[in-house]
């Protein structure tokens, strides 16, 4: 039997870890933190993530989540109206988009694991190294209980989000694709009436407000990349009252009334990028460890389940074949990459677009942005808008599982 180990328990890491030991492939997950219990900031489930989910079985998980769908989608231009939509679940196959608690997603997810003979999962583990023999990763060595230990490993899957340990060791350069921004994230009590998603856009700012999972406000302030480094020093209620500055008079009564109530308020350093190579011969790169999302259209979390049924596609029949080579399994990495670079190329390049626009402090940036929501006022063109931006929701290609 083939064995893997796969460094990391976020969506990717949990995902093929699942799915790959419920496929009879002996799995050992290694997560660095003893439990799930901290802020994530994808909590945003589209429905190309809702169905990679379906898909590789873990629907269940999902539907023990606390969730709370999107009903409405509202857009303000220099803090008034430009249009309100309602989300028909329809449009979406059904799944409108979804706010998670992904905590509770990936408790969910290696609950169900552990339940078969062939997962092991390590928590509270640090990955201190690769070990490689002649140009080929044989396993990881872990530092547990202030001793090292060696797994071994047919193929170690690094899943291991944006600052991975795995990455660091393959050293194949990144690509850059980061939109000059910066993210302010906070949560402040919701109010009673408040139905989905609200993107307040205006003179270099852009604010997008959502009722979450915990039916708590979710704020994500974006700003110009360099400008929060004058109101850091305030506290959060100078944070809260630039905010309340380009929303409408509705929010920022809100904003004010319960800016001594912000919850874990943060300053999200934000980071696109793609690794040039995802593999070596005996390891492999997938999720935010391969190519770090940009929060534009909430696309972090629905890629790296998207990467976690592709891969499956690809390992489950060779890891399955005692007499898989070392060779054979290098080609499939190459052709995971290869696949899924399409897609992740695609929405990275896309995601860059928007950043560039609502955040301009050029002269035209302003006449941009009001032609925009003039535009956008008009059902025809809000139509085109969402064709163009349909990648958002439901990917770039069809991914099914197959195996």
């Amino acid at each position: 039997m083939k064995n893997v180990v796969v460094v990391g328990a976020g969506p990717a890491g949990a995902s093929i870890a699942y799915l790959l030991a419920n496929r009879g492939i002996a799995v050992t997950l290694v997560e660095r933190r003893r439990d799930f219990a901290r802020e994530f900031r994808g909590e945003i489930l589209m429905p190309s993530g809702i169905e990679a989910l379906q898909q590789l079985g873990l629907g269940d998980a999902l539907a023990q989540t606390d969730s709370h769908a999107a009903s409405d989608f509202a857009l303000y231009m220099n803090s008034e109206l430009i249009f309100t939509e309602k989300l028909d679940p329809e449009v979406f196959h059904g799944h409108p988009p979804l706010a998670i608690s992904q905590p509770a997603l990936l408790e969910a997810i290696v609950a169900k694991a552990e339940k078969l003979t062939t997962f092991t999962f390590v928590r509270g583990v640090s990955v201190k190294e690769l070990v490689e023999d002649n140009g080929t990763i044989t396993g990881v060595t872990i530092r547990e209980d202030n001793r090292d230990r060696f797994l071994p490993a047919d193929l170690v899957i690094g899943a291991d989000g944006r600052n991975s340990v795995v990455r660091k060791h393959l050293d194949h350069g990144v690509t850059e694709k980061s939109p000059p921004m910066d993210i302010v994230w906070c949560k402040l009590p919701c109010p009673d009436d408040w139905p989905g998603l609200k993107a307040y856009v205006g003179r270099g700012h852009l604010l997008v407000a959502y009722h979450t999972w915990d039916h708590s406000l979710q704020l994500g302030w974006v700003i110009l990349k360099g400008t929060f480094g004058e109101l850091r020093n305030k506290g959060i209620e100078a944070w809260i009252e630039e905010m309340a500055r380009h929303v409408s008079p509705d929010l920022a009564s809100h904003l004010r009334t319960h800016s001594d109530a912000a919850e874990k308020p943060f300053l999200l350093d934000t980071v696109s990028d793609c690794v040039n190579g995802w593999s070596q011969p005996g390891v492999l790169l997938i999720g935010d460890a391969a190519h770090t999302m940009s929060p534009v259209g909430g696309q972090g979390v629905n890629i790296a389940l998207r990467d976690a049924v592709v891969t499956a596609n690809y390992l489950v029949p060779i890891l399955n074949n005692s007499s898989t080579t070392v060779t054979e399994i290098t080609s499939a990495l190459h052709d995971i990459e290869k696949e899924r670079r399409v897609e992740v190329d695609y929405i990275q390049n896309l995601q860059a677009k928007p950043p560039k626009i609502v955040l301009s402090r050029a002269w035209w940036g302003e006449p941009i942005r009001r032609l925009a929501g003039f535009a956008l006022g008009t059902q025809q063109i809000r139509r085109k808008a969402a064709q163009g931006a349909s990648a958002f929701p439901f990917g770039v290609r069809d991914v099914k599982l197959e195996v």
